[in-house]
């Protein structure tokens, strides 16, 4: 019962009919319907609200479960559609080290003529001359062969 204590759900009657319709009608997610749920549940606008055990069982989720929900709820400001609604993430999380400009210098470097003693590029050889070159960052031999794959060069 303590986030119930920190952070109450106080649901309008519009928000609660409007919660109400997503669990009850229409095609939505599993987890968009189980967080409608768990929001109806933990709403104190319409009286004393079951112990967080009880309302955790009776929905089939775990306490976790609601102490999050209740926590996404206060963060968007008692917006209940941001709140079921899957977060969208802003941007990748880690950036792709292959610029434009590093794949053209990977590239050039696969259509030259290959060192001494090799006949023909290989992705691992063309691993070891990235890891030299000073202004490409260093590239795995499996982000090499994608990064020629999707520009069509073959190593013959």
């Amino acid at each position: 019962m303590g986030s119930q204590k920190k952070r109450p759900v106080r649901l309008t009657p519009q928000d609660r009919e409007e919660l109400v319709r997503v669990t009850t009608t229409g095609v939505r997610g599993a987890s968009m319907i189980m967080r409608a749920r768990v929001l109806l549940a933990l709403d104190t606008s319409v009286g004393d609200v079951d112990p967080k055990a009880v309302i955790a069982a009776r929905l089939g989720v775990s306490g976790e479960t609601l102490r999050l929900v209740a926590k996404r709820f206060a963060e968007t400001g008692g917006d209940v559609h941001a709140t079921i609604a899957r977060k969208k993430r802003d941007l990748p999380p880690v950036p792709s080290p292959v610029t434009g400009e590093v794949e053209a210098r990977l590239i050039a470097m696969a259509c030259s003529q290959p060192p001494q003693g090799h006949t023909r590029w290989s992705l691992r050889l063309l691993e070891k001359h990235v890891a030299l070159a000073e202004d490409i960052p260093d590239l795995d031999h499996s982000t090499i062969g994608r990064v020629l794959k999707k520009r069509n060069c073959a190593l013959t």
